[in-house]
């Protein structure tokens, strides 16, 4: 009986060391974890390039709406600026100008693109449902698909309703 009861009383307190052991092993630090400490540091870059444009300067470049669509703004912070299309009350596409000075990846992966609206690079990315154009190199604007009444043609028809002739004077 004696034996038996030890066994009891010593079983929780191993478990408890076992516990406290493998809670304290060293683990690789998961990839968000290296991504903030790389990204909040004193030393990091900024997400946001201090001369990217005021997202406010590329609203009159927008499209208005026109034949059942209605664009609605909904983001704007510097280098960058976003409205909804809207269609019988639904949300069918997302337009948007950013400034690529603050993610030159953005822009870079208009040179392999072989199509243009006007005289700018077009780049339609299918998995992605969206369809962008880069203007002087910097600015790209973009028409995303948020239904799928909304197709490729149609993102290609409202980026040539852009005003961006006027984006490509923007100092």
């Amino acid at each position: 009986m004696i034996v038996s009861n030890w066994r009891k009383a010593l079983m929780p307190i191993v478990l408890s060391v076992a516990l406290l052991f493998s809670a304290c092993s060293s683990k690789e630090p998961s990839k968000y974890a290296t991504t903030q400490k790389e990204t909040s540091g004193r030393s990091a870059p900024a997400a946001v390039a201090k001369n990217a444009e005021a997202g406010g300067d590329f609203n009159k470049f927008f499209p208005q709406g026109d034949a059942g669509f209605a664009r609605v703004f909904s983001q704007e912070k510097k280098g960058f600026a976003e409205a909804k299309l809207n269609k019988g009350g639904k949300n069918v596409a997302v337009l948007s100008i950013s400034d690529t000075i603050s993610l030159p990846a953005a822009a870079k992966k208009y040179e392999k693109s072989t199509s243009k609206i006007g005289s700018y690079p077009l780049l339609d990315e299918a998995p992605l449902k969206s369809t962008g154009v880069l203007v002087n190199n910097r600015y790209q604007v973009k028409v995303a698909s948020r239904d799928p009444s909304f197709t490729a043609t149609d993102r290609q028809a409202w980026l040539s309703k852009f005003n961006l002739d006027g984006l490509s004077k923007l100092k």
